[in-house]
């Protein structure tokens, strides 16, 4: 019995059986240790590949060939290879064209990925620019450009899709109304009012001087004065309607901000107003304390390591609320929230963890499965301030000396007790 399977040519193959052994004389490199033939049913003419490892040069079709005797049969199947990318990253690069230019790239997609651009009402923008390349591997790294024009965009989403599962990965960035360039109203009324007034006072002028010159000249000092102060008076009065105008489109950019801030990763000074500051505080000051906020101390008992215990009487239940915690550059910690149940002995922990230069978010209970999600943080964070929102099951990091979001929980739920949690080394689970 002799099984060959083969890509465009029958030698080098990509796996041979051959006198019920492996053949790997004729096997293709790029393959070598990668492949299994699958034997539980080959009596019946049955056998499958198994390709471990998989690469995006895989991608294609593929020929097996089955030869018994006299009895030789061939099938063709094809596969398909599908590398789904990294999270587009979307960032403002400057103003251009009158608008503001946004980037995004993403890498890691197979075969050739599609890149849309969206407005907050999911209407579709054209790309200004696209570029797609490939790494040593075979994947497609692929940047996009945009450049916003209209104020009233607000938030603009990149989404990435593979074009053979349909999968996406999407990216939204707010771009604030003051962030677009603009031409001063009072400069723009200026350079339409100066040649009247000049063509107006030309006028006076001359027909005074035919007059009385010495008239004429008294008459053109009186209206020079009287023009200074009242474009002095102009002047002032734009200003202040300028003025005016800047404070309308802030507050209504921030009650914008306010109507969808749950969407949004960015600016956690503004989040802040919509949660409760629990106040952090050492074992040995918490008595002096006299902050209105809950009260948060670190406890050393054992078996919690440092955790940070809220008093009793005040544990999370519902509510939002936010805490800032000075990590400094520890080699290992974990910040982040303890459950507790009325009904149940054990405890549940949802942390961002730090082990060397590695960041990992972990849900564990001892009733329920390890969730692990590794994360890429380039820039280590000293300083973080963590947000809890009970009743939208939202647990949020950020970077407070960048003001920028690290991760957060969004696929969890609470029915328990929480408090704060924080220890000074890796979870050893």
């Amino acid at each position: 019995m002799h099984i060959r399977w083969y890509r465009s040519q029958l030698s080098p193959a990509v796996h041979v059986y051959q006198n019920g052994q492996e053949q790997g004389a004729e096997q293709m490199l790029e393959y070598r240790g990668r492949t299994e033939l699958t034997r539980d049913a080959i009596g019946k003419g049955s056998v499958a590949l198994v390709i471990q490892h998989v690469r995006a040069s895989d991608d294609g079709q593929y020929r097996c060939r089955f030869k018994d005797g006299d009895i030789i049969q061939e099938a063709t199947v094809k596969l398909n290879v599908i590398g789904l990318g990294s999270a587009p990253e979307v960032y403002m690069t400057g103003p251009e064209d009158g608008g503001i230019r946004v980037l995004c790239s993403s890498g890691g997609w197979f075969p050739k990925p599609k890149v849309q651009w969206r407005d907050m009402a999911g209407v579709k923008l054209p790309s200004l620019s696209e570029a797609q390349s490939q790494d040593g591997d075979g994947l497609f790294h692929v940047e996009a450009s945009l450049v916003v024009r209209e104020r009233s965009v607000g938030n603009v989403t990149c989404s990435i899709e593979n074009p053979l599962s349909g999968q996406e990965k999407a990216s939204a960035i707010f771009l604030p109304e003051p962030f677009f360039p603009r031409m001063s109203p009072w400069k723009a009324a200026l350079i339409g009012t100066v040649p009247v007034l000049g063509l107006l006072l030309i006028g006076t002028c001359y027909f005074g001087w035919r007059e009385h010159q010495a008239k004429e000249k008294e008459i053109k000092k009186m209206n020079e004065k009287a023009g200074e102060r009242e474009k002095a008076r102009n002047q002032k009065k734009e200003k202040l309607q300028l003025k005016e105008k800047l404070q309308g489109e802030l507050k209504q950019r921030k009650a914008l901000y306010d109507e969808d801030w749950k969407k949004a990763l960015l600016y956690p000074d503004w989040r802040k107003e919509h949660f409760q500051q629990v106040a952090v505080s050492d074992p040995e000051r918490r008595e002096n304390s006299k902050e209105e906020a809950p009260d948060v101390t670190l406890s050393n008992k054992k078996g919690d390591g440092n955790i940070m215990i809220l008093d009793r009487e005040k544990r999370f239940t519902s509510g939002r609320y936010y805490w800032e915690l000075d990590i400094g550059a520890a080699d290992a910690w974990a910040l982040g929230i303890c459950e507790e149940y009325t009904d149940k002995p054990h405890k549940r922990y949802i942390v961002l963890e730090k082990k060397g230069c590695k960041y990992r978010g972990l849900t564990y209970g001892p009733n329920e499965n390890f969730k692990e999600e590794s994360l890429a943080i380039e820039k280590l964070p000293q300083k973080i301030v963590v947000f809890l929102d009970y009743e939208d099951s939202d647990l949020s990091f950020y970077d407070m000396t960048g003001g920028t979001h690290i991760f957060s929980f969004t696929e969890v739920s609470f029915s328990g007790s929480l408090y704060p949690y924080f220890t000074h080394n890796s979870m050893e689970l």
